[in-house]
């Protein structure tokens, strides 16, 4: 039986925890320990993703982690020639698979849900950030959530080991 205790961590795993507690938002920190893969620099992964942390820009909707997981599979399927539909439909399916693993693991991917806000607490937020200390940390799921996704990710989209030459 798979016990999530005794799984290790990838790198990259490993890569989005640590910048989640750099300050980075949940969407960032996925895209970027993903980024190398793309040759995109690390600046630019942090602007492009910055936007939909929070649940997009902290109005908790889908959840950050799963957004960046979702700009990373635009990396891996998505449409670049004009009027591809077959390839928008495998971009398609393929978000739709993702984020239907990540909501089978965690019943939803809206932010809201996942941080057990009720409507009450989520109407008295504002657009700015919580401040990051050890009981924030404490009572947010995020950085599990984070390296879930980008699990979820590596599992689907496993990156091709180079041949070595003899």
């Amino acid at each position: 039986m798979y016990n999530e205790d005794t799984r290790v961590m990838s790198v990259r795993e490993a890569e989005a925890e640590k910048l989640f507690y750099e300050g980075y938002n949940c969407a960032q920190a996925v895209f970027v320990a993903l980024a190398d893969r793309y040759g995109i620099e690390h600046e630019l992964a942090l602007r492009l993703s910055a936007s939909f942390g929070g649940g997009m820009g902290r109005m908790r909707e889908v959840c950050g982690a799963v957004s960046g997981m979702l700009m990373a599979v635009g990396m891996e399927t998505g449409q670049v020639k004009e009027k591809d539909p077959q390839q928008k439909a495998r971009n398609y399916q393929a978000v739709q698979k993702l984020a239907g693993q990540f909501r089978g693991q965690n019943g939803s991917i809206i932010c809201k849900e996942l941080l057990g806000l009720t409507d009450k607490e989520k109407q008295a937020e504002t657009h700015v950030p919580a401040e990051r200390t050890q009981e924030y940390y404490k009572k947010r799921p995020c950085p599990e959530l984070i390296k879930m996704a980008v699990r979820i990710f590596e599992e689907n989209f496993p990156e091709e080991i180079p041949e070595q030459e003899e």
